[in-house]
């Protein structure tokens, strides 16, 4: 969908180096010092991804060697707070990202997410380590809306929706490196060394951005220019924030947009939190459950590929349709007790609709909005969404403590890759329909 973008002052890097730019505000190309600040946001991307999937691994561990005394629903309430903590930050970063600058909020959330995740290792008890998981989970939620409107203005627009695609793949990327670390470390050293592994993302990453990161927002001065686009009347600049978001023309996408939100993640982190016990409780010894959570999570990796290039080749709306479905059809196969190898490929098949409807649908809030609404946009989408991650643990865990079984789980997070797939055709239509055609000068989605 086409929508006019703001004009915009150019904008500067930490040093004062101009990025280049369109005449639109957007970059103009992707220069080697764009290309370096979208490989440091891919990496905070996968210690996100690592400090959100490492509880999974973790779970079974912190049920039986911690004498906390935590039953399947206390732990699926625990894995559930680092996604209220995600709602908070997605929510309010995106609009701080809006507000006081890309850079400042990424490199904010890296350090949040990061330093709890460490003092996770030191929790005395259930209770201290449930608040610390929401603590970090306020900055890992925030660092995806952020990161990704960032990114979205380093490079040209006729590659930002395969890089936001592919930006995302940090998050299954991230999983995958915690389910291979726990096979060996958990055995050996504890589950507390797992959340030790966060430290690296705070001595090493963190120091990378704030030499390559750039601020992409442009001077507060340079929004108070009239543009093309609608404005505030009296002052001259674009309406922004929540309560432009949630009015004409936006209302109605953005409303399907959080909705299937909330449906995607509410699969995809389900399955991120629960996959390990489940396989476990399924008889498999914890090796092996660890290389089921590797299996959906390398698919996670390979969805972000492939629907990076299907979401260009084919648009992503049908490529989203026909992905949740994929996750859908594949969950409910895994009810009928296939082979260990089916097994492992309906695993991958679920890595690849899961996560790969969740990128495209953050490539498609990437490129619909325009520049002064994309972080709050990604803010919005994301923090609604995760009403979904939050449910899916406690869903999961009920679930068990209810003696409904393994399969039960399983069938939970099939139907919600199901809705998935009916409300994103519904955001296809909404963005075909009359009330929202395209102006001159945008993006495309």
């Amino acid at each position: 969908m086409n929508h006019t973008l703001p004009a915009a002052a150019p904008r500067r890097s930490s040093s004062g180096a101009p990025a280049p730019t369109s005449a639109g505000g957007q970059a103009s190309r992707f220069s080697k010092g764009s290309a370096a600040a979208v490989l440091v946001c891919w990496l905070l991307v996968v210690f996100d991804g690592y400090d959100l999937i490492v509880y999974g691994t973790v779970q079974s561990a912190l049920i039986s060697d911690t004498g906390w005394g935590l039953s399947k629903a206390t732990a699926g309430t625990i894995g559930s707070m680092a996604f209220v903590g995600m709602m908070i930050g997605a929510i309010f970063a995106g609009r701080m990202a809006d507000s006081w600058g890309r850079r400042r909020t990424v490199l904010g959330c890296a350090v949040v997410f990061s330093a709890f995740t460490v003092l996770c290792a030191f929790a005395p008890n259930a209770a201290i380590f449930g608040i610390l998981r929401l603590l970090a989970g306020i900055g890992l939620g925030g660092l995806v809306p952020s990161a990704n409107a960032l990114v979205a203005e380093l490079v040209p627009a006729k590659w930002r929706s395969l890089i936001a695609t592919l930006m995302m793949s940090g998050v299954p990327i991230g999983g995958s490196i915690a389910a291979l670390v726990g096979i060996g470390l958990i055995p050996a050293f504890g589950w507390e060394a797992m959340f030790l592994v966060a430290v690296l993302a705070l001595v090493i990453v963190v120091p990378l951005g704030l030499k390559y990161l750039p601020e992409t927002l442009a001077p507060s001065g340079a929004g108070d220019r009239p543009s093309p686009g609608k404005t505030d009347g009296a002052t001259g600049k674009e309406p922004s924030g929540f309560k432009s978001l949630l009015r004409a023309p936006y209302l109605g996408v953005s409303i399907l947009f959080a909705v299937s939100t909330i449906a995607t993640l509410f699969a995809w982190y389900g399955l991120g939190t629960w996959l390990p016990n489940l396989m476990q409780l399924a008889g498999y010894n914890l090796g092996s459950a660890l290389t089921f959570a590797l299996a959906l999570n390398l698919g996670a990796v390979a969805g972000s590929v492939l629907t990076a290039w299907a979401g260009t080749r084919f648009g992503p709306m049908p490529t989203a349709i026909a992905a949740a479905a994929v996750a859908a059809g594949a969950l409910v196969v895994l009810v009928t007790g296939p082979p260990v190898g089916a097994v492992y490929f309906m695993l991958v098949l679920a890595g690849v609709g899961t996560h790969g409807t969740q990128c495209l649908i953050i490539a498609a809030v990437a490129s619909h909005y325009p520049g002064h609404l994309r972080g709050t946009a990604l803010g919005w989408a994301l923090g609604m969404g995760r009403i979904g991650a939050v449910a899916a643990p406690q869903v999961g865990g009920l679930l068990l403590a209810a003696g409904l079984g393994v399969n039960s789980n399983f069938l939970a997070f099939a139907g919600a890759a199901a809705i998935a797939a009916i409300l994103l055709a519904a955001v296809g239509l909404k963005l075909k329909s009359k009330s929202l055609q395209p102006s001159t000068g945008a993006s495309n989605v």
